[in-house]
This record gives C-alpha cells, structure tokens and sequence, in this order.
C-alpha cells in the first residue's frame, strides 16, 4: 500500500515562551521488507536557530530544533510517501513460556532489536499486581507466545473501553487500566505490562493508522490520527510481531511506523524544554490517503 502522509503539530504558548529545544520523532522509518519511505520532509517553522537530525539508540530518526528568542508558536508539518509492504501469513512457530525463557538466554546481542530491553519494568510501564493477575487469569494455561499475544490483545480489547476523553497523555497506565479506558497510548502500554508478567519481551510502536470511512461516505480530513500498537518477541523464528489492541488485530498494511521503543518515553511526537510562565496547547491533524501505484 502507498500512502501520502501530512500531519501537522501546532504548539501555542499563552506566554512567550523563551529558551525552547525541542525533540522530534516524526519522520516515518524505512524497515526492509516492511516499509519504504518513497520521500519525507519535516519543515518546523519559524526557521530554527538550531537544527539537527540523528538516529536514536533504537534507530528512530530524530530531529532537534533549538530557538533563542521567545516564540508564541512552533509547528512541525511533515509531508512523506510511504509504501507499507503486507507480510505474507506466517508459518513459523513461537515456542510456550518456558522455552521462550530459554531462549532469551542464549540471545546475546545487546543491539538495539534485542529482546533483552524490552522485558524489565520501564518509565510508562512498572510493574501492576492487578495487571499481572488479569494477565494470568487470561492465559489460564500454557501456550504459544504468538497466541498468547492475540489472547491478551483481544482480551483488553474487550473489556477497556475506548474513550478519548478518559485520560490525558501523562495519565500512569495503572489508573487507566484500574478505569478499564482509554486510548490506544493506554491500551498499549496496558498490553505491553500484560505481556512482560508473562515473560514476552514487547515494546511500543507509534505511527499512523489509514482510517476507512463507512461504505458510500466521504472520508473526512484529518480524520487520521497518530497512533499505538505493541510489538513483541515471540522466539528466534517468528521474531518480533505487531498488535493493535485498539483494535483487536495485528498490525498489517494500514499501520504506517514512525518509532518503536520501549514504551511512549521512548517514541513521544515532540518533547523537550522551555522557560514560559502561562499554559501551552497542542494540536495535531493528520491525513492518510492511499495512493495508486
């Protein structure tokens, strides 16, 4: 599938706001038999006094502005083609808990695609007794990695509700799941606590979902959204895999990568520093659209 990608990220300070570096990770990834990106281009406007890009430790693709002088408004634009490969059925096993186990232990590398980083407790994802007994509750007996993670993927699926409303993008991942709702940052990192209670090693992918309007309506600008699903390591074979619990699915042709990480501390759109003293908002549109080609 070819896309045309906009997204547009507005920051509006109610006081100048002085002193601001800011952290960028929007430019899509291009990932062998994955994902290409025909061509991409990320404008940050006013012009920055300083600009860099670089890859992150986890290969994401990492732009750093810096401004002097006090600013009451930065915007990121990105405009990108993407072509998304689809990956044909799989046939390869995923060994059971144990053996996985046994297999992470003969994984040596510490490269940045190692399972080993995404196993321990991380910044948005500690540890949660609720969690770990719900997780076991679902996967009541012994099973492959693979269907293990399409049984808690489907499990969340049913009993959080999605509601864009119900938490903010600092909300800890306990209240949300305590809640049962969210959105796909809460029921991605809830996903990711779930399965690294039962020793699957899973991380954080953030990107961009192709939305598909109801049959004979006109898809509605900006309607994408930038969005989460979970990546996890199901065995030497298989390999790392990719689940939308948003959407009880796993990730296929219409999810676009930008980043992947160990969770949203790892992959945030845009962070950084700024000296203001008033409030700041956000706000974001993207589109999606499928290309012929």
């Amino acid at each position: 599938m070819l896309y045309d990608i906009e997204l547009r990220i507005t920051q509006l300070y109610v006081a100048s706001a002085a002193g601001a570096r800011q952290v960028a990770r929007l430019m899509p990834r291009t990932m062998p038999d994955e994902q290409d990106v025909v061509l991409a281009k990320l404008d940050v406007s006013p012009f920055p006094d300083e600009r860099y890009e670089r890859p992150d430790f986890f290969g994401n693709l990492v732009t750093e502005v810096a401004y002097k002088a006090a600013q009451e408004k930065i915007e990121f634009h990105l405009h990108a083609r993407v072509r998304r490969l689809a990956k044909p059925p799989t046939l390869l096993p995923s060994p059971g808990p144990i053996a996985l186990a046994a297999e992470m232990a003969k994984v040596r590398s510490l490269a940045a695609d190692s399972p080993h980083h995404f196993l321990a407790p991380s910044p948005r994802v500690p540890v949660v007794t609720q969690l770990v007994d719900y997780s076991r509750t679902v996967i009541a007996r012994a099973r492959p990695t693979l269907e293990a993670v399409e049984a808690i993927g489907l499990a969340l699926h049913r009993d959080l509700a999605f509601d864009p409303k119900a938490t903010k993008v600092d909300t800890p991942m306990a209240d949300a799941f305590a809640a049962r709702h969210g959105v796909c940052q809460d029921f991605t990192h809830i996903m990711i606590g779930a399965l690294r209670s039962l020793g699957v090693p899973a991380g954080y992918v953030s990107g961009f979902l192709r939305t598909i309007p109801p049959e004979g309506q006109e898809r509605l600008q900006g309607a994408d959204a930038m969005h989460a699903w979970v990546r996890a390591w199901c065995g030497p074979e298989l390999g790392w895999v990719e689940y939308d619990p948003t959407n009880a699915c796993f990730a296929g042709t219409d999810h676009v990568v930008i980043a992947r990480g160990r969770d949203y501390t790892d992959v945030a759109p845009v962070k950084g520093v700024l000296r203001t003293a008033g409030m700041q908002a956000a706000d974001h549109a993207v589109d999606v659209v499928e290309v012929d080609g």
